[in-house]
């Protein structure tokens, strides 16, 4: 009698045979990119800020491009200050052809946030917030871009569950995008 999900089959050999047939079907399903392809999308992770590990993963997972990228001040380094570090700053205004937000928690109002920053803000939902709050809040900030296209980076494990409930392309640490 055969183990549970065997198909009765013949064994495929030993271990290494199996690693190599793995392999082979594999390689055969992944696409071949042209190189203009791989070019283009290595540029476009510049545009947004991001290594191209980073995007590529992003990209595969949604299979859409990034359309917006949305911080939370934490991320940006604004606890007890009015505008971000000077090397935060600067990635900020080096992104392009992207739409860029911030949600702005306590004890910043996001229309300050905005008038100092010259981007669009809104205010982020409490870091304890239900789901649905959470959800409600993060696609209002949102709205203009479609959810699956909008990464949400930030500094706290909540922050993470802000992008689980709206459903949000991505959620990358602020380390990942604001490296050394």
């Amino acid at each position: 009698m055969s183990a549970f999900g065997h198909n009765g089959g013949p064994p495929l050999g030993g271990v290494g045979w199996q690693r190599h047939c793995w392999g082979r079907a594999r390689a055969a399903l992944l696409p071949r990119m042209p190189l203009e392809v791989v070019r283009r999308r290595v540029a476009r992770a510049a545009e947004l800020g991001l290594d191209y590990r980073t995007y590529a993963g992003i990209r595969a997972s949604t299979g859409r491009d990034v359309v917006a990228l949305l911080f939370s001040t934490n991320a940006l380094r604004m606890e007890r200050k009015d505008v971000p570090p000077p090397e935060r700053a600067a990635h900020l205004a080096a992104i392009r052809d992207c739409g860029t937000m911030v949600l702005a928690q306590s004890p910043h109002r996001a229309e300050e946030v905005a008038r100092r920053l010259g981007l669009d803000a809104a205010a982020a939902p409490a870091p304890l917030a239900r789901w649905a709050e959470a959800r409600a809040a993060v696609l209002a900030a949102s709205a203009a871009f479609p959810a699956d296209g909008v990464v949400l980076i930030g500094a706290a494990n909540y922050e993470r569950a802000w992008a689980e409930a709206a459903r949000l392309a991505a959620f990358l640490p602020e380390s990942r995008v604001f490296m050394p």
